[in-house]
């Protein structure tokens, strides 16, 4: 396996495919990928046995987009490639939005979210003619995170995040509570192309809202994990993963919900709901021409299976297990499009169980 500059897993290696082969011979009928069976996602009552054999099968299946999904995706591609090395499996992260004009455009086999598909991206699909599937994978609670020494924010409201990410708000951390000190505020955050910056901006009001202008933004998020951990007078935010990897370099403020309780970002409190407004699910979009070509619906079909577990190892939360298994009967029967947008263009909204119906897709046309 190799990893580029821009974090691109290249799955494949004669040493694999010389033990594989060896263990074949030997009788070996378990060998595979170390990721087991999912926890609480599995369907139909187990991850699906990959046991075609290595050789095979073999081609390309080039990912890219959410530098959240990020993560999930490397692993899956790393754990498939132990069983299939002829498979060479690339994963990107040029964001969300990135990603999405990359898919759009036919120039991706599957496109990485941290949000669902916007009715422009949706328009640019139907004109290039752009079939997907759209299958979510995890939940993720975005983090506001602070450097450790920073021994005075324990709580924000969204009301006060607002006052410190929108453009003409706060310029000092006393701007945004007296009792807090006269220090400039060092803002960090996603770029444009991210899905991340697209659900924050959600969240401070829609799109008709501007962000500060000298907020040091960045598609990767280990650049604002190291932004906000070296300074004590920065604040960023981020997917949860990036926290949870990081725990020694930073400190999560709670976020107060919308029934007025503080809440540090934790899984239970992702799944429950509790963490809001900042939980969102996580998603891949699969073209209809990918899907078409043998590797990449084994690749689908062992990501499904394996979701949840992948999901935990990333450091994010696993989706309910009833929404794992109506995503791999949409991979069974094919069923293009999404559920996050009405016939009107509309967005739908809601939690995942409501909107993730299947008498709610709109398919390209």
């Amino acid at each position: 396996m190799t990893l580029t500059k821009r974090g691109l897993f290249s799955g494949g290696c004669f040493l694999c495919l010389m033990t594989t082969l060896l263990a074949g011979l030997l009788g070996c009928g378990g060998c595979g990928p170390s990721v087991g069976p999912a926890k609480n996602g599995a369907v139909d009552g187990g991850a699906t046995k990959i046991d075609e054999p290595v050789s095979e099968l073999a081609g390309k299946i080039k990912i890219d987009g959410s530098s959240t999904v990020f993560p999930i995706s490397e692993r899956a591609a790393e754990a498939f490639s132990k069983t299939y090395p002829n498979v060479n499996v690339t994963v990107g992260f040029v964001g969300t939005g990135g990603g999405f004009k990359l898919f759009t455009k036919g120039e991706l086999d599957i496109s990485d979210a941290s949000r669902p598909i916007t009715s422009e991206e949706f328009a640019e699909c139907e004109k290039n003619g752009i079939k997907f599937l759209e299958l979510p994978i995890a939940y993720d609670g975005l983090t506001v995170a602070v450097h450790p020494k920073n021994d005075w924010v324990e709580q924000l409201t969204v009301d006060e995040l607002k006052k410190i990410y929108l453009d003409g708000g706060a310029q000092k951390w006393k701007d945004v509570n007296p009792a807090w000190p006269d220090m400039t505020i060092k803002v960090f955050g996603p770029g444009t192309d991210s899905g991340t910056y697209d659900y924050f901006r959600e969240v401070m009001g829609g799109k008709q809202v501007e962000f500060r202008r000298d907020m040091s933004p960045s598609e990767d998020d280990n650049v604002l994990v190291t932004g906000v951990s070296g300074q004590k007078d920065a604040i960023g935010y981020f997917g949860v993963a990036y926290y949870f990897a990081n725990k020694d370099k930073l400190r999560a403020v709670k976020i107060v919900n919308p029934e007025g309780k503080a809440i540090a970002p934790a899984h239970d409190v992702i799944e429950s709901g509790e963490y809001a407004p900042l939980s969102r699910p996580l998603f891949i979009y699969v073209s209809e021409k990918a899907l078409a070509r043998r590797e990449t619906q084994r690749f689908v079909s062992y990501y499904l299976d394996h979701g949840a577990e992948l999901a935990e190892q990333a450091g994010y939360v696993a989706l309910p297990r009833e929404i794992y298994k109506r995503a791999k009967s949409n991979f069974k029967k094919r069923a293009m499009g999404t559920h996050y947008l009405t016939e009107a263009g509309e967005k739908r909204g809601g939690s995942i169980s409501e909107v993730f119906d299947t008498p709610h897709l709109r398919a390209p046309k």
